[in-house]
């Protein structure tokens, strides 16, 4: 599979440097393309965290659409080294922070500060994105109150969650990708 590419914004075209291996799994530029097509200029100004980073591609992408702040995490080495470099590449060190180690202890954490949107692309097939759901469920202080959490997926893994502060509003296939969006709940004033 060829290095992915930046789509549009300021580095567009450009190509990043890939994960060495096959511990990842690059998003398509069509699967990357429908996610800022459906943010559209939302992503002007806002703040991401890119769970389970990558390359970086989404967290690039959109910092090259004019996010202000992206915190990418992954806990492979060869991918937070090949995010760090794809931030020296396209020069957007200053706006973003990589964080190398688990997770969902991350995620368990206090919230350092609120996210706009939120991506979740992890390995397929391990549960991961049901535990990530999970904790971001419990510890809701990582999304903003108007934010997104948006989830990467095969297909086969599409199941509903039980959540008490969430809810999925849409629910996008792309070939062998299903994205899922979710919101806060609305609660009703008593």
């Amino acid at each position: 599979m060829a290095n992915p590419r930046i789509i549009s914004g300021t580095v567009k075209g450009m190509r990043l440097q890939g994960v060495p291996g096959d511990s990842t799994r690059p998003v398509t530029d069509r699967v990357k393309e429908a996610v800022f097509n459906i943010i559209g200029r939302d992503i002007e100004g806002a703040s991401m965290f890119d769970l389970f980073g990558g390359t970086g591609s989404i967290g690039i992408e959109a910092l090259s659409r004019g996010a202000s702040y992206v915190r990418f995490s992954d806990a492979n080495k060869n991918a937070y080294n090949t995010i760090q470099n794809n931030l020296r590449l396209t020069h957007f060190e200053k706006q973003s922070k990589v964080f190398f180690g688990d997770v969902f202890n991350l995620l368990k954490s206090i919230p350092d500060r609120e996210f706009e949107y939120i991506y979740v692309a992890p390995p397929q097939y391990k549960g991961m994105w049901q535990k990530t759901m999970m904790i971001l469920d419990k510890n809701d202080g990582w999304l903003t109150d108007d934010g997104w959490i948006i989830v990467q997926i095969h297909p086969i893994e599409r199941e509903d969650l039980t959540l008490e502060s969430y809810t999925c509003f849409d629910e996008r296939k792309y070939g062998s990708t299903t994205l899922l969006f979710y919101e806060r709940k609305v609660t009703d004033p008593e």
